[in-house]
């Protein structure tokens, strides 16, 4: 599983699961946001990874 904001470099590299962040300094937040409301976005994206992990992937798992 890979969180990032690069979806082409992600699938170059053979990432099966790719959870897509905010942005090239900031993957798993947002600087501009209030704390609670950056709080919010990066359990979100946490979340989406979690979820993804636990996806199966053509049967297998």
């Amino acid at each position: 599983m890979q969180l990032t904001s690069a979806l082409p470099i992600a699938k170059m590299v053979g990432s099966n699961r790719v959870v897509l962040g905010t942005g090239i300094v900031h993957v798993a937040g947002d600087a501009n946001l209030p704390p609670d409301e950056e709080k919010a976005l990066r359990r979100k994206l946490v979340e989406e990874a979690l979820d993804s992990l636990r996806a199966e992937e053509g049967g297998a798992g």
